[in-house]
């Protein structure tokens, strides 16, 4: 698009919880258009959170929005050529493309993961990333790392 940015599209509220951060992340749980799958899905890995969490006194959407925090990577790397040579340039996210690299990083490595279901695959990814491990969390470490490596060619910023 040359002329103007296109719209954002308003997410409506999840039914059970109200909240435009669960729509989100269930878009992009999503296969085929199977909407009402992934919400069961989605849900149905809380409940297993919620059984499996020690700490009785905080819910499963807030251990659910606090391991999206921990896997959401403040920094990333973009190639960018100069000179004949390629340089992996540290740059910030922007906050909207935060929630989406979390989100969808949660849902690549919950997808990786052996179990039965999807919902006992999504609930151990997201006790992991609450915990500060498994495997989104350690792809974020990794991107931090990358982007601490590279610092010195961070003048290169477009």
């Amino acid at each position: 698009m040359r002329k103007s940015k296109p719209k954002k599209r308003i997410l409506l509220p999840d039914p059970k919880f109200n909240d435009t951060l669960v729509t989100r992340f269930v878009n992009d749980l999503m296969i085929d258009g199977k909407k009402n799958l992934s919400y069961n899905i989605f849900y149905e890995a809380l409940d297993l959170v919620d059984k499996r969490i020690k700490e009785k006194e905080i819910s499963s959407l807030e251990v659910w929005k606090k391991a999206i925090e921990n896997v959401t990577p403040q920094v990333e790397v973009k190639s960018r050529r100069i000179g004949g040579a390629t340089f992996q340039v540290p740059m910030e996210v922007r906050p909207s493309r935060k929630l989406s690299l979390a989100i969808k990083a949660i849902i690549l490595f919950a997808r990786k993961r052996s179990g039965k279901s999807m919902a006992d695959k999504l609930a151990n990814e997201i006790i992991a990333a609450y915990k500060e491990e498994g495997g989104a969390f350690k792809k974020k470490e990794d991107t931090h790392r990358m982007a601490e490596a590279n610092k010195a060619f961070s003048h290169f910023r477009f």
